[in-house]
């Protein structure tokens, strides 16, 4: 692409698209991306990026693969949409099946839908319904974790951080949720039951308000990359019973192996009441989400008064969205994932931990193909951002947190790039 083209093209960008979490008055400079390939973002300045981010935890398999590429071929050739309404077609049924059989246990009917947070807003109001058709109206209401993330639909944000989540900008419109403690507890430390003190409280407080409690399982994303022990959401699960609360796990960020897990809440041994899912559905490739859950919640909600669960988006099971679903499920069994994501958590540790003892850094913590180093200040993005393109390497980070989530298909040398980088940036922060 030669200078002038690409000067338009950004320019034009700059004075007319808005991305996501930025200003319009004052945006940070962007990057040309002009094709990707296996875990590489090529500009087009000419740069050759590895990508630590997978475009948002999604692209596990790499981009540009080949057998994506012709899943999504093949269904064009058939047909690219069709309505969900009074029709179905083979890859949503196929996605589906394969859905129920490797969820958690008893988690038997999905709902598809556009994006991760429009699932979440999905299993909201599953929730709700199944409370109205359950005669208990007053339950409608959610309690969820601080320092959590939904996603950004208004739903959705209801249950984000109350105060990272910025909710005083919608406090006149916004459904107003309870919160309670985000679990103390590491993934890797000796579990104490006194972390769930909150927790128990307001459940025994609130539950006759509460449609459902909802978590990310075991990780926090972008509410602070955290990651919590399995026990609390082994208790979080018994407590749900215990107080007639249903249960919901938000899985868009953890689905498909990623924690080391197929889904984070096996780490707990647990089956939710609605789980969803997003982000790798699809290997990255298209928006499609899943959510997904029990007869129990199904048959209550179809015998209540509506009938039916109201909900229907237009492009519900897109069938490119489902084929490419399906194929990438099937790249995912085709080889030892467990291993590989085993095999990347052990190089991270190797490499990372070492960055706990420079200046700015308040600590490192790495679980499955998730690498985290939290700072004790925050980032200036643009300035960050350039240092790692001149690394070689493509990391967004946010806060105060450093963090590389790649794509499952990445090599050693790869990873080991990203890992210098990061540490050779913060270092001399």
């Amino acid at each position: 692409m030669n200078k002038d083209t690409l000067q338009s093209l950004l320019q034009f960008d700059k004075e007319h698209i808005w991305h996501p979490y930025s200003s319009m008055t004052n945006p940070q400079p962007m990057q040309l991306v002009e094709s990707a390939a296996g875990v590489y973002i090529h500009l087009a300045t000419g740069e050759k990026l590895i990508d630590g981010m997978a475009s948002w935890w999604s692209v596990i398999h790499g981009y540009n693969h080949p057998e994506l590429n012709q899943a999504l071929v093949e269904q064009t050739e058939k047909m690219a949409h069709v309505m969900f309404g009074g029709l179905t077609h083979e890859p949503a049924i196929k996605l589906c099946q394969k859905l129920v059989e490797l969820s958690p246990e008893g988690l038997t009917k999905v709902f598809l839908s556009d994006s991760g947070s429009v699932s979440v807003d999905v299993a909201m109001k599953m929730a709700i319904q199944y409370w109205q058709a359950k005669n208990k109206p007053s339950k409608h209401q959610f309690l969820s974790l601080r320092n959590g993330y939904h996603g950004d639909t208004l739903g959705s944000m209801s249950v984000c951080d109350p105060v990272t989540g910025m909710h005083h900008l919608f406090a006149d419109v916004m459904m107003q949720q309870h919160f309670t403690e985000s679990p103390s507890v590491k993934f890797s430390e000796v579990f104490d039951e006194a972390c769930l003190e909150d927790l128990k409280a307001k459940l025994e407080t609130l539950h006759e308000s509460l449609a459902a409690l909802i978590v990310e399982p075991i990780v926090q994303g972008a509410g602070g990359m955290k990651f919590y022990h399995p026990d609390y959401l082994k208790a979080a699960r018994e407590l749900c019973d215990q107080y007639d609360v249903l249960l919901i796990t938000d899985e868009i960020a953890t689905g498909f192996g990623r924690t080391g897990e197929l889904f984070a809440c096996q780490h707990a041994g647990i089956a939710p009441d609605i789980m969803t899912l997003g982000k790798t559905l699809t290997g990255g490739y298209i928006t499609l989400a899943a959510t997904l859950t029990t007869d129990e919640v199904a048959d209550t909600i179809s015998n209540g008064e509506a009938g039916c669960f109201m909900h229907g988006p237009t492009f519900m099971a897109n069938p490119l969205a489902c084929a490419v679903a399906n194929k990438h499920i099937e790249l995912l069994q085709s080889f030892d994932w467990q291993s590989k994501v085993k095999s990347i958590e052990t190089q991270l540790k190797s490499e990372l931990l070492e960055a706990a003892s420079y200046s700015a850094v308040a600590d490192v913590r790495i679980l499955g193909a998730i690498g985290v180093i939290e700072l004790h200040q925050s980032v200036d993005m643009p300035s960050i951002t350039q240092s790692f393109i001149e690394q070689g390497v493509w990391l967004r980070p946010f806060g105060k947190l450093v963090y590389i989530m790649p794509p499952y298909s990445i090599t050693e040398t790869e990873l080991s790039t990203l890992t210098s980088a990061m540490k050779t940036v913060v270092k001399a922060l």
